[in-house]
C-alpha cells in the first residue's frame, strides 16, 4: 500500500469527528492534528507541560495548534511533585504516560471531545516502549497503526508537504539511567547542555546522557560536531556543567523507524525486545489463535513465543509476509515487569 492511501485511510478514521489529540509538536502528533484539521467536525490538541521537556517545547505546540487553525490546551502537571515518578524505576515510561493521559482524558471528556488519540505508529511496536500499554488501557485511538504509518512515512509525508515539527520532543528524564533519582538539578544540567549543542551546531536531535561524572552525547549529525573544533568547545562547556568526561556517541541518532523483517522461503522471522504476555496477547487474537503451547501461540501464519520471537510462515512473497506481521502487531501485548530505558 503506498503512502496516500495510508494518509487516507487516516482521514476515513478522523473524519467528521469530534478528535483529541495528545499533542507534543514532534512528528507524530503533528501530522494526526494536520490531517484532523482538515477533516474532522473539530480538533483538540492536548499538551502536558511536565517541566521535563526541552526548552520552547511549549511554545512550539501552541504556534504550530495555531497554525492549523484547532484548539489547543495546555496542562501544566509538575512532575516533581510526584516522588513515586522521580524514583525512576523501571516502569518511568509507564508511569509518566499514565499520568499524562489520565489528564489527557478528563480535559477531552471535558470539552465533549469523544474521539481520543494519539500519534503511535506501527514502528513504535517493535521498540521497548512500554508506554503503548497505557495507550490500550485508556483505549486510545491510533490511527497511525491502523493504516500501518512508520516513522519513516510519516516524516516523508511531512517533509513532501512542507509541514514544519520539532524532532526535540522527547522527555528529558529519559537521559538519566534507570533506578537513578530523577531530580531539578539533573534536569537542568540536561537542558542547558543540549540547548547549547542545539545553539551551537547544526543539528537538530540532541540527547545529552547523564551518567554522572560522565555525560554521552548523541546527535543526528555527527559531521558537524566533528568539524570546527565543534566537539572540543562542547567539551569544554558540558565540563563546566560538572562533567568529569565528555563522549560522542559515534552512531548518529536516526528517527526514521521503520519495520523490515528476515524473508527467505515464504517465512520470516523478528525477535522484538520484549517478552510477551501470550495470556493477554491471546485475548486480543479473540478466534485467530490456532492453537497454545506453553510459551507459545499459534496462528494460520504467525507463530508467536514468549520470549519475543515471531516467526511467519507459508507467505508468498515479502509484502505478504511484512503485512502479516504489521497485522499482528497491535496484537501482541507485552509483559510489564521490566522495562529498558527508552
Amino acid at each position: 500500500m503506498d503512502l496516500e492511501n495510508k494518509i487516507d485511510i487516516v482521514k476515513n478514521i478522523l473524519k467528521d469527528k469530534k478528535v483529541a489529540i495528545g499533542f507534543s509538536g514532534g512528528a507524530d502528533s503533528t501530522l494526526i492534528a494536520y490531517l484532523s484539521s482538515k477533516v474532522a467536525k473539530d480538533t483538540l490538541a492536548i499538551t502536558i507541560d511536565n517541566h521535563l521537556l526541552p526548552k520552547g517545547f511549549v511554545e512550539n505546540t501552541v504556534e504550530v495548534a495555531k497554525s492549523f487553525g484547532i484548539k489547543h490546551e495546555v496542562i501544566d502537571i509538575n512532575f516533581y511533585d510526584y516522588e513515586y515518578f522521580l524514583s525512576n524505576d523501571e516502569k518511568r515510561c509507564y508511569t509518566c504516560r499514565n499520568l499524562m493521559y489520565a489528564h489527557i482524558e478528563k480535559v477531552a471528556e471535558e470539552k465533549g471531545f469523544d474521539f481520543i488519540c494519539d500519534g503511535n505508529n506501527i514502528s513504535d511496536l517493535i521498540i521497548d516502549r512500554p508506554g503503548i500499554l497505557v495507550t490500550y488501557k485508556k483505549d486510545f485511538k491510533t490511527p497511525f497503526i491502523k493504516a500501518k504509518l512508520s516513522s519513516k512515512e510519516i516524516h516523508e509525508y511531512l517533509k513532501r508537504n512542507n509541514i514544519p515539527y520539532s524532532r526535540s520532543t522527547t522527555c528529558l528524564a529519559t537521559r538519566i539511567p534507570t533506578n537513578t533519582k530523577t531530580t531539578f538539578e539533573k534536569i537542568d544540567r540536561i537542558s542547558y547542555c543540549e540547548d547549547y549543542i542545539l545553539k551551537n551546531t547544526a543539528c537538530e536531535i540532541v540527547k545529552v546522557r547523564d551518567l554522572g561524572k560522565y555525560a554521552i552525547v548523541e546527535v543526528d549529525n555527527l559531521d558537524d560536531i566533528l568539524k570546527n573544533n565543534n566537539f572540543s568547545n562542547i567539551n569544554l562547556e558540558l565540563k563546566k556543567k560538572g562533567f568529569r568526561k565528555v563522549a560522542l556517541n559515534m552512531e548518529a541518532i536516526d528517527d526514521d523507524e521503520y519495520i523490515e523483517i528476515d524473508y527467505s522461503n515464504e517465512s520470516f522471522a523478528f525477535q522484538l525486545p520484549f517478552t510477551i504476555n501470550i495470556e493477554n496477547t491471546l485475548a486480543q487474537l479473540e478466534n485467530e489463535a490456532i492453537k497454545t503451547e506453553e510459551g507459545t501461540l499459534v496462528t494460520k501464519n504467525i507463530t508467536i513465543h514468549q520470549n519475543g520471537l515471531i516467526r511467519g510462515h507459508d507467505l508468498a512473497n515479502y509484502g505478504l509476509a511484512l503485512d502479516a506481521f504489521m497485522e499482528i502487531l497491535p496484537k501482541i501485548r507485552r509483559n510489564v515487569t521490566k522495562y529498558q530505558d527508552t
